[in-house]
């Protein structure tokens, strides 16, 4: 498998173009990047884009799905539940999404949005807002649920291989992307005794973040 990352958007988002070993069908990890970035590199790659995998619907990590769509024939736009756009797969957890030989699990992550999803393919994990380098994300939305966080991060995600590979949906940690294994060595937030200790912890991370707090 081969991935390319591409770092632009409004906060240092990153957008991922994946591929399989066996080529040329392909798949990006959300529209968070102007098709210009990446337009090149699938035209000299004779790559094929089946899908544009969402990984949640915050503005940031869909603001170019359009100009996708318009850019790429024969993609498909895949995200929990649906969404709001036309012809999109509506994804569900546990579902496999085929890209030529290469397999995506699709993991529905809540917490930080509701339709958070992680994709899981090869000991390589997607995350979106869901899990950082050095910790995870944030719960200060409407719709987001630091106890239902806890359950996406420490019940589906901490149960993988420590040697699964993270590639977040932003570039906030020291390094793009890091191991599972790795990740919970440095990261107090994925080291909770217990749900009230996690949230206890995310409500300390946010103070923190507040200056004089």
């Amino acid at each position: 498998m081969r991935i390319w990352t591409f770092e632009g958007g409004y906060d240092k988002n990153f957008t991922y173009l994946i591929v399989g070993d066996d080529g040329p069908d392909a798949a990006i990890v959300d529209a968070a990047v102007p098709f210009t970035q990446i337009k090149q590199l699938i035209e000299i790659e004779q790559l094929s884009v089946k899908y544009l995998l969402i990984t949640h619907t915050h503005g940031d990590h869909t603001a170019y799905t359009r100009e996708y769509l318009s850019e790429l024939d024969d993609i498909q736009t895949a995200l929990f539940g649906g969404g709001s756009y036309a012809d999109a797969l509506s994804l569900s957890d546990g579902e496999t999404l085929s890209v030529g030989q290469l397999k995506i699990n699709v993991i529905h992550t809540p917490g930080h949005y509701p339709d958070s999803v992680c994709f899981l393919t090869e000991e390589c994990l997607f995350t979106g807002d869901t899990l950082f380098v050095g910790r995870t994300g944030r719960t200060i939305s409407m719709q987001s649920d630091s106890r239902q966080l806890y359950r996406s991060v420490y019940e589906k995600l901490l149960t993988l291989s420590g040697k699964t590979v993270i590639y977040p949906g932003h570039n906030y940690g020291h390094q793009p992307t890091i191991t599972l294994k790795e990740n919970i060595a440095t990261s107090p937030l994925l080291q909770a005794e217990s749900e009230d200790d996690f949230v206890d912890r995310m409500a300390q991370y946010e103070r923190s973040r507040t200056p004089g707090g």
